[in-house]
């Protein structure tokens, strides 16, 4: 073989530490080496032009790059080779900044003997490199949005104006997410409902979107291109395509008192109800849970009671008041499976209950709640029409004590991270309690105001300016119950002074964690999930929006805390990544992934099991693996624990792997 060796400096990062010269040197000393050269940034498009004059000069037929990771650059430098004529899959990285001179930058003298060694692994591996062309995929040129926020409802109009058809399913009866909840949004002061209930119409009406509310996914099989989704549509009870969205129903159900899920328990509903006046679809849903008529039914079913001889007629109210006839006690939930090509993922947060911090009540006390009930006391379509009002007795409170961080930046009580937003909001909801209570006073605790988005620090700066909001910068140890009123104790770090505060009501700015049920849908679309339940991205600079699972991306609040402008922005993109997918007539894969050496297999299923992302399968009639290349992602955990040797990964042999050892242990022996 004919290899080359180019070394680089990137700038100081490698060779402030590395004597770069001397790899070079020394890599022209390792046999098949026919040329070894630095450059001061490889990956410049001098840089790339170096390699490609090289390798038609010296007629390589292997590469080897010294220098960052290859999640970085591989790409950069395979595309490189290509256009000289050689084979991508024959360019090879070595890692020699995150690897060598990053973990050893007190060590110059270890460090260039160690990048040595590292150059010379590489150098042994690429030897035993096959010529690769990466398979072809078909592709069903429809997508699927999980989720129907503001970043679901986004991704799905972009991908539908670009020409293709998309399904966007929604776990609650309507569309909209928690920004249809808020009462206005800052620095603007927008009405959330008079930006999204637009969009919320177009995605209901675009002819390329089928909406599927009050649904869920069941279950994902298949590849980038070709994902079969099966989606479980829950019993409504009532059928949709004939309703009036009259609320007659509604009117006439007896049944009340249960806690509103969009009021946050602020407001009661009945059994049957229309999530809000805004809701899309308009139209009511049956909660199987409280209504009489179906909670007799599932007695029955249930056998905890026995079925009369005679046909009693159970509260029916809802039914006899419906005009169409349209309300079915015996709807059960219906599968529809789908085919897409791409999948995004929008499912949005939740807020961390006051439930756990016992250090604030615990949500024993009635006056003590979170951000959002307090958007909903704010906003004009709320439970109290936009007027603030305690939750214990329905007075307007003259005082009110904003706290950030309830559970953010704390791990010991809470998360570790910021959840971004807080900070913002409560200075956006004391700016408006102060506009509907001029003469009342708020508080807002602080450790300290992140506020970096465009106009976000002047919109700070008005609140406490032009709205006389108190800043004080200090966390809150306890809150308590005194009399009719709740009491605050702190500490104002500026000063060094103990602070007890008494007011009317409190709002807690309480950690933002991912959606109910992030963690299992994770798990049927085979992508990772952070330490905090957050979905993972592939790489956090370089793509941000992707997975490791070719063919799914993440929108918004599912990957981390964002305000409503990142949040649009990051949906927009994963459906700009849906429309370049869409953009050719098929699709090509990586084809360094796993094969099969059938002459060895034993048919075992070890790699079947240790498989994450179900791509090998037995075959029942000739007893051995088969690898499905559109699934498979190369991580090489079925070559790890194939006992019989026959489960490979291309151009990473366990031979190449034995080589490379033997190179980074030989002064060892």
């Amino acid at each position: 073989m004919r290899i080359g060796v180019f070394v680089c400096h990137c700038g100081s990062n490698i060779a402030g530490v590395i004597d770069v010269k001397r790899v070079a040197e020394e890599a022209k000393k390792i046999p098949g080496v026919v040329y070894a050269d630095t450059y001061i940034y490889m990956c410049s498009e001098p840089g790339q032009k170096l390699v490609e004059d090289t390798i038609k000069k010296y007629k390589l037929d292997g590469v080897v790059i010294a220098n960052c990771s290859p999640s970085l650059h591989e790409r950069t430098f395979r595309n490189a080779a290509a256009r000289a004529g050689l084979n991508p899959y024959r360019v090879e990285i070595a890692n020699i900044r995150e690897q060598v001179s990053w973990p050893h930058e007190d060590e110059p003298e270890l460090a260039t003997k160690k990048a040595i060694k590292v150059v010379e692994a590489t150098v042994k591996r690429v030897r035993k490199n096959i010529a690769l062309v990466p398979p072809t995929i078909p592709v069903t040129k429809k997508a699927m949005v999980i989720g129907g926020g503001i970043a679901g409802i986004q991704a799905a109009l972009d991908i539908a104006d670009g020409g293709y058809e998309v399904y966007l399913v929604e776990r609650d009866p309507s569309i909209g997410g928690k920004m249809i909840l808020l009462s206005e949004t800052f620095p603007t002061l927008d009405c959330p409902q008079c930006i999204e209930t637009p969009k919320m119409t177009d995605a209901s009406q675009h002819p390329k979107i089928h909406l599927m509310t009050y649904s869920e996914v069941d279950s994902v099989s298949g590849y980038v291109g070709n994902f079969k989704v099966r989606v479980r549509h829950k019993a409504s009870y009532v059928d949709w395509s004939k309703c009036l969205g009259c609320g007659d129903c509604v009117t006439a159900c007896p049944v009340k008192g249960i806690p509103s899920e969009v009021d946050r328990g602020l407001s009661d509903r009945k059994a049957i109800y229309i999530p809000f006046d805004q809701a899309v679809p308009l139209v009511p849903v049956i909660d199987a849970d409280n209504c009489i008529k179906l909670k007799y039914e599932r007695k029955i079913s249930e056998g905890k009671i026995k079925r009369p001889p005679k046909p009693v007629k159970v509260c029916e109210k809802c039914q006899d008041a419906c005009v169409p006839k349209i309300i079915n006690f015996e709807d059960v939930d219906k599968i529809e499976e789908v085919e897409v090509g791409s999948i995004i993922v929008a499912t949005g947060f939740e807020l961390m209950p006051i439930e756990n911090l016992p250090e604030y009540g615990a949500g024993k006390i009635p006056d003590v709640i979170d951000g959002l009930q307090f958007e909903r006391l704010l906003c004009a379509s709320g439970p109290t029409a936009g007027v603030p009002k305690r939750p214990s007795d329905g007075k307007i409170p003259q005082s009110v004590a904003f706290v950030s961080c309830a559970g953010s930046r704390d791990p010991a009580h809470g998360v570790a991270y910021c959840s971004r937003v807080c900070c913002m909001y409560l200075g956006k909801q004391a700016l408006l309690y102060k506009h509907f209570v001029p003469e009342g006073n708020a508080f807002i605790f602080y450790i300290d105001i992140r506020s970096n988005g465009k106009g976000y620090e002047e919109f700070i700066q008005r609140a406490k300016e032009e709205e006389e909001v108190v800043y004080i910068r200090g966390k809150v140890s306890k809150i308590f119950q005194r009399g009719d009123k709740v009491v605050l104790w702190g500490a104002d770090t500026l000063t060094g002074e103990r602070v007890e505060l008494e007011v009317d009501l409190v709002v807690l700015a309480t950690a933002m964690v991912p959606s109910a049920g992030a963690k299992e849908l994770a798990s049927k679309l085979r992508i990772p999930t952070d330490t905090y339940g957050w979905f993972q991205e592939a790489h956090l600079k370089l793509r941000p929006l992707e997975t490791v699972t070719s063919g799914v991306y993440i929108a918004g609040a599912d990957q981390f805390p964002k305000d409503i402008t990142d949040t649009v922005s990051q949906a927009s993109g994963a459906a700009g990544k849906v429309l370049a997918l869409f953009s050719k007539p098929e699709l090509t894969r990586e084809p360094t992934i796993a094969t099969v050496d059938t002459e060895v297999c034993a048919g075992c299923g070890f790699c079947e099991d240790a498989c994450a992302y179900e791509a090998i399968k037995i075959d029942p009639r000739r007893k051995i693996s088969v690898v499905n290349e559109a699934l498979c992602e190369g991580c090489g955990a079925c070559s790890a624990v194939c006992p019989s040797g026959a489960m490979t990964l291309k151009n990473f042999a366990k031979s190449q792997v034995f080589d490379m050892v033997e190179v980074a242990t030989e002064e060892y022996e």
